[in-house]
């Protein structure tokens, strides 16, 4: 890298920050975490919505008052939370602009002319609002001053009308072509997903890459004609330009290679990072009865496949009163009681209606009291998932939790018999290591990308076929050697998973951006 006078200077895409809470959006935070503490680095974020413009933001060398600066810095906050406009009046501006917007990308994307500009955010009189909204879901609160230290830069275009002129330039001339990111004085731009954008002259475009899902099992992907194209367009184009790519697993890497095979000399790997705040626990199963009372799904209103009308999902079991409530959790889910933990989105690609199967049936051959408990947001198509479920929540034997913070979180992975982490495919996959990390024990869908991250630390089953779960499942929880087994199972994960904690990961990200200054 440069020395102290002449920083790298970086600027890292937040936009999945403000999207979301585990998978991409916890890296992107977990990266510029550990990226922040680089002494040799100069480090700022771009804010950027998927769907909506971002108003305010100060643009050149405009001379304002302090006052107006800060009035258009909260401009940008305002924006990033919702409708800045303050009449209807204001909602005509803001669609004239957003026209505008489009036909300036348009001309940029076509002809290849023109920039992107770029407006400047200053953190200093936001702090809260950029700690809460961009970091406080995924990093300890040890780590909010140094992250607050950098600047931001804002791009007004929305993500997603950017993906758009590229796939229309595309359907007609065979390949896409994006406008150009004004990243003058920039020397890096890192990019969460294939970025639909070109960068200027001297700055290099890396693509932290996820995974290739959206092409290679666009099945199991939500808005699926949007998604699909814009992946494969804006990746194409990236790899066109010469781009970087990080790929947070091997498996990702031969993904994106069986795609494009000519960038296998700017593809790398730099595995994921846990959070620091996920460690070995010590068992806590009194604590289990109270968190997932407190987490519960309750009722949730979603769109039925081929109807106009929504239904209410009742996702937790209704009581006649507080104390039988009470009652019954304490009964349910106390002290010596056993459960299998999942915790993913609802959707299909992660497998729950195999896990549920397999479940039913260990619980009528061997165990009639053993719980399920699923933690994790309602992603799409969950309609067959969610009515699966139904039935075992009323019962009393499945519990669907969100929005579980991480110190119970964290025992949950502990107390649970077994993590299971079924999906049929993944770019690297939380779950399973994040358990390991707090001394858990993970059976996991034998595909390419889990037996890279859990290596043996983790027992392995067919994700197409119920028996294999429940074999699986039965050798860890029952047979005669259960408990050997399990122990092996958490030492060999303390290992496993001690190789994605951010001291590890850091040093290459690191020997990776001082190569690009090579």
């Amino acid at each position: 890298m440069k020395n102290n006078i002449n920083p790298l200077r970086v600027l890292m895409e937040m936009r999945p920050a403000l999207d979301g809470f585990y998978g991409i959006p916890q890296e992107t935070r977990l990266l510029y975490g550990v990226l922040s503490t680089l002494p040799e680095l100069e480090l700022s974020g771009l804010l950027q919505m998927s769907k909506r413009s971002v108003r305010g933001g100060v643009y050149g060398n405009a001379a304002l008052t302090e006052a107006e600066r800060v009035h258009r810095f909260a401009r940008v906050v305002v924006s990033l939370k919702g409708s800045s406009a303050l009449d209807w009046k204001g909602d005509v501006i803001e669609w004239l602009d957003d026209l505008w917007q489009t036909w300036r990308l348009r001309y940029a994307a076509w002809t290849g002319l023109g920039q992107i500009p770029l407006g400047h955010f200053e953190t200093r009189y936001f702090r809260d609002f950029i700690w809460q909204e961009l970091y406080g879901r995924s990093l300890p609160a040890a780590d909010r001053e140094q992250v607050l230290l950098g600047d931001y830069r804002v791009c007004g275009y929305p993500w997603r009308r950017m993906h758009l002129v590229g796939i229309e330039r595309a359907q007609v001339l065979s390949h896409s072509r994006y406008p150009v990111l004004d990243t003058r004085g920039l020397d890096v731009f890192v990019a969460q997903t294939p970025f639909p954008g070109r960068v200027s002259r001297g700055t290099a475009l890396v693509v932290h890459y996820h995974d290739a899902i959206p092409v290679l099992m666009p099945h199991t992907i939500s808005d699926r004609a949007f998604h699909q194209a814009s992946h494969f367009q804006a990746m194409a184009a990236n790899v066109r330009s010469g781009a970087r790519f990080v790929c947070v697993s091997e498996a990702t890497r031969r993904d994106l290679l069986s795609l494009f095979p000519e960038a296998e000399p700017l593809a790398h790997t730099i595995h994921n990072m846990l959070p620091t705040h996920y460690y070995p626990a010590e068992p806590a199963p009194e604590r289990v009865a109270d968190i997932v009372r407190r987490h519960l799904h309750g009722e949730f209103e979603g769109k039925i496949r081929g109807k106009a009308k929504l239904k209410v999902f009742r996702l937790a079991r209704a009581f006649g009163s507080e104390e039988e409530k009470t009652a019954f959790y304490a009964r349910a889910l106390g002290p010596d009681s056993r459960f299998v933990l999942m915790v993913s989105t609802i959707e299909p690609r992660k497998n729950h209606a195999r896990l549920v199967e397999a479940w039913e049936a260990l619980r009528g051959a061997a165990d009639p009291d053993l719980k399920l408990v699923l933690v994790g947001h309602i992603g799409w198509d969950y309609q067959t998932a969610l009515e699966g479920f139904l039935p075992w929540i009323e019962q009393g034997s499945l519990f669907l939790l969100h929005g579980v913070p991480a110190d119970a979180l964290r025992l949950l992975y502990r107390q649970a018999v077994v993590t299971v982490c079924p999906s049929v495919g993944e770019g690297f996959d939380f779950s399973g290591a994040e358990a390991m990390r707090c001394g858990g024990v993970v059976a996991a869908s034998d595909i390419p990308v889990h037996r890279e991250v859990y290596g043996d630390a983790a027992c392995y089953f067919d994700p197409y076929d119920t028996a294999s779960v429940v074999e699986t499942l039965r050798q860890i929880i029952y047979s005669p050697d259960a408990e050997s087994l399990q122990a092996r199972l958490r030492a060999e994960g303390a290992e496993q998973s001690a190789r994605y904690l951010p001291e590890r990961i850091l040093p290459q990200w690191e020997a990776f951006l001082r190569s690009l200054n090579g």
